[in-house]
């Protein structure tokens, strides 16, 4: 494809002052026709999506064989004919996307670094997991202590895999006004399966992660990001609770009438994660495709520069255990009838999140896609786009595969 832009343009490694090479929208595809020719099937897919109220707008961003070869915005941050178009530098909530692009690199970083022991149990960084007391505070009534052994057996591994027995989601803000108050909630919510023998996707068990995470590095989530992700990555649109100031930049994920009672917009969707302020396990990073492109072009590359190629292999190698799982260390791999579509590869591995957003990534066609949306807009509980948008994903991915390989 001659039209697109090499990210490694900058030197053998890519880098240039911290960042990956050329990778700017202003560098690419002159007037986007090319990429609308190449990708048309790929593009009309998803304006049908904004036309049938799947979602408002959307970005995407591909990198096939490290270049840069789509990105692309269309439709608005709402249906209302006079709201902002979405453009390229659009700011999304990217809601469980943060489980990879943040906390499980987090892991990976600490774990390459010998300070994280994958099969070291949760309560030797968080004994308050066992009921034993959360910061000195009274637990008395919280479901503390319930004499449930099995809590002890739970290890990082298990909370990266989903393996941990703790329930998918818990409406925990409802009982909790404070981040303390639901990190306590969080701590004391009971298994509902026995660890290791089954795997259930668990924003519980992300939330337990971050705290044991955060502890192990002695600083919050966001700053170690920020340092050690964010930063020499050049994602410099990445972040947790934007500034007021870029609110424009960000579409509305919901009208809430219920929690919060009001429009969110430039905070996070999760209420869990409000509650937490902004930065959690499970949700809470603000990103544009092309800052997600970068994170997946580095993951390309083996993890240069913030990973060695070894500790990618291993978080996103699917597990043997429990038996017919998907999951990978907090990535997913593809899987019958998978988001990814039906041309990636088993060597693949990717994420979903709740507003709509996805980022798919598979070695073996040195490929990534991007799609970020806030189909989650005006009613997060709407089944209908949440069914829709699962029709949806696999399209657009199969469409951008086919456009790829007509192109040789």
């Amino acid at each position: 494809m001659s039209y697109s832009v090499t990210i490694d343009e900058a030197g053998a490694d890519g880098l240039n002052s911290g960042t990956l090479g050329s990778f700017a929208p202003r560098q690419l595809l002159p007037g986007f026709e090319p990429q609308d020719r190449a990708f048309s099937s790929a593009f009309s897919i998803l304006d049908a999506a904004v036309a049938d109220r799947v979602f408002p707008g959307a970005s995407i961003a591909v990198t096939h064989g490290g270049r840069l070869v789509a990105l692309k915005a269309l439709g608005r941050f709402t249906y209302d004919s006079d709201s902002p178009l979405v453009k390229t530098d659009t700011l999304f909530d990217v809601a469980s996307v943060s489980k990879v692009v943040a906390t499980t690199t987090v892991a990976m970083i600490l774990y390459e670094r010998g300070l994280l022991d994958l099969d070291a149990p949760v309560v030797g960084i968080v004994p308050e997991f066992a009921g034993t007391g959360f910061a000195g505070a009274d637990l008395a009534g919280t479901g503390a202590g319930d004499g449930d052994a099995r809590r002890r057996a739970v290890t990082l591994r298990m909370l990266l895999a989903h393996s941990s027995g703790l329930p998918a989601y818990e409406k925990l803000f409802l009982k909790a006004g404070t981040r303390e108050q639901l990190l306590r909630a969080v701590f004391t919510t009971p298994l509902a399966a026995d660890p290791g023998s089954r795997a259930e996707y668990s924003d519980i068990g992300f939330m337990v992660l971050c705290e044991a995470l955060e502890r192990v590095a002695g600083e919050t989530l966001d700053r170690f990001c920020q340092r050690e992700i964010f930063g020499p990555l050049g994602m410099g649109h990445t972040t947790y609770n934007p500034p007021p100031e870029a609110r424009a930049k960000i579409p509305p994920t919901q009208d809430d009438r219920t929690f919060r009672k009001r429009i969110i917009q430039g905070e996070v969707q999760d209420e869990n994660a409000s509650v937490l302020g902004g930065v959690a396990g499970q949700a809470g990073v603000f990103s544009t495709t092309e800052d997600i492109a970068r994170f997946a072009h580095a993951m390309l590359r083996g993890g240069h520069p913030i990973l060695r190629p070894e500790t990618v292999a291993l978080f996103t190698r699917r597990e043997t255990a429990p038996e017919g799982t998907s999951r990978a260390l907090g990535w997913d791999t593809p899987s019958g009838r998978s988001q990814s579509g039906k041309y990636f590869s088993p060597q693949a591995y990717g994420h979903l999140g709740y507003t709509g957003t996805s980022l798919w990534i598979d070695p073996a066609r040195k490929l990534s896609v991007v799609l970020l949306t806030n189909r989650t807009w005006p009613d997060s509980s709407n089944q209908v786009s949440s069914q829709a948008i699962k029709q949806v994903r696999p399209k657009f991915h199969d469409a951008v595969v086919e456009a790829l390989d007509a192109a040789g």
